[in-house]
C-alpha cells in the first residue's frame, strides 16, 4: 500500500525532519537513511515499524540540522598546544625548524575543539528520544494514509466481488442446459453422418449423458462460490488481510480455469473468461492490501 508522511521537531538546538514512504511490496522491508551517529536507532525503528505494518516497501529518511545560534563557540586546548610547543622547543632551539604560527598551530587536529567533536551523552540521547518519537508519529500517518487507501481497496474489492456473484449465476444457468445442448449436437452430428440410420434413443441419452458428465462443472462453480463468500469475510475483518488475498487470488485462478478446460459451450466459455478477467483484477488490487 502507497503513502507518505513526514513529521519533524527540535531539541537541544537541533531540528529534524523525518519522511517516509510506502509502495507496494509481498512483505516488509524497511530501508533507513540517516545521518551517521546514529546507527544505535535502527533496531528500534525497525521494531516499530514490524509492530505497525505487515507488508510493504517502506523508506525513511531523517535529516539533521543545527539551528542558527545553537552552535557554541569553539574553545582551545590550551593543554594540548603547550605539550606542542615543549615537544618542538629543541627543534626550534637548534635552528632546525621555524617558531610555530599560531595559525599554524590551531590547523593541528584536536586543537580547536567544538560541540561536535565534544559531544554531550545527554544531550545525545534527548536527541535519540526525540527522534524514535519523531518516527512513530510519522509512522501513525503513515498509517493513517494507508488505511484511507485500504478503505477505498475495500470497496473496490466488494465491487469486484459482485461480479463474481453475478458471472458464477451466468455459469450455472449456461452449465444447467449443456446436457440439453450436448444431446442436441448429437443428434445434429450422427444425422449429418448417416441420415438414414434409426438411432436408438436410449444409446443416444446414455452418449448425451457421458459428454454431459465431462463437462460438468458444478464443482467448480460451488468453489468459486466459496471463494467469493470467503473474498467478503475478509474484506470485512480488521486483520490485515494481503497474504491470504493471495492465496485466494490463485485459487480463483485455479477454478476459473478448470471452468473454461471444460467447458463444451461457448456461451460457458465466455463466461469463464470474463472470470478470469475480474480474478485478474482481484489478484492485482490484492498486491496493494496490507
Amino acid at each position: 500500500m502507497t503513502g507518505f508522511a513526514r513529521a519533524e521537531g527540535a531539541v537541544g538546538g537541533v531540528r529534524w525532519i523525518w519522511e517516509l514512504k510506502s509502495v507496494n511490496g509481498r512483505g516488509l522491508d524497511l530501508k533507513l537513511r540517516m545521518p551517521s551517529g546514529f546507527d544505535a536507532l535502527e533496531p528500534q525503528l525497525r521494531e516499530a515499524a514490524s509492530k505497525r505494518f505487515k507488508r510493504g516497501s517502506l523508506q525513511a529518511g531523517l535529516s539533521i540540522a543545527r539551528e542558527p545560534g545553537a552552535t557554541s563557540p569553539a574553545r582551545v586546548d590550551a593543554s594540548y598546544v603547550e605539550a606542542l610547543l615543549e615537544a618542538g622547543r629543541p627543534y626550534v632551539e637548534s635552528g632546525v625548524v621555524a617558531s610555530p604560527r599560531w595559525d599554524g598551530l590551531l590547523a593541528v587536529r584536536g586543537v580547536l575543539i567544538t560541540d561536535e567533536a565534544e559531544a554531550d551523552a545527554d544531550a545525545h540521547a534527548a536527541l535519540e528520544a526525540d527522534l524514535l518519537k519523531g518516527f512513530t508519529q510519522a509512522l501513525d500517518q503513515l498509517d493513517a494514509a494507508r488505511r484511507a487507501e485500504g478503505r477505498m481497496l475495500a470497496a473496490t474489492l466488494g465491487g469486484l466481488a459482485d461480479q463474481l456473484d453475478t458471472l458464477i449465476a451466468a455459469a450455472r444457468t449456461t452449465a444447467a442446459a449443456a446436457p440439453a445442448a450436448a444431446l442436441e449436437r448429437i443428434r445434429q452430428r450422427l444425422a449429418a453422418l448417416s441420415p438414414d440410420i434409426q438411432l436408438d434413443p436410449a444409446r443416444l441419452a446414455q452418449e448425451a449423458a457421458l459428454a454431459a458428465l465431462r463437462a460438468d462443472v458444478q464443482e467448480e462453480l460451488d468453489r468459486l462460490v466459496a471463494h467469493a463468500g470467503e473474498l467478503r469475510a475478509l474484506l470485512s475483518k480488521p486483520e490485515p488481510a494481503g497474504r491470504r488475498l493471495d492465496f485466494l487470488g490463485q485459487e480463483l485462478t485455479r477454478e476459473a480455469n478448470t471452468l473454461c478446460s471444460k467447458a463444451s459451450e461457448l456461451a460457458l466459455t465466455r463466461v469463464g473468461l470474463d472470470l478470469k478477467a475480474v480474478v485478474d483484477q482481484i489478484k492485482e488490487q490484492a498486491a496493494n492490501v496490507e
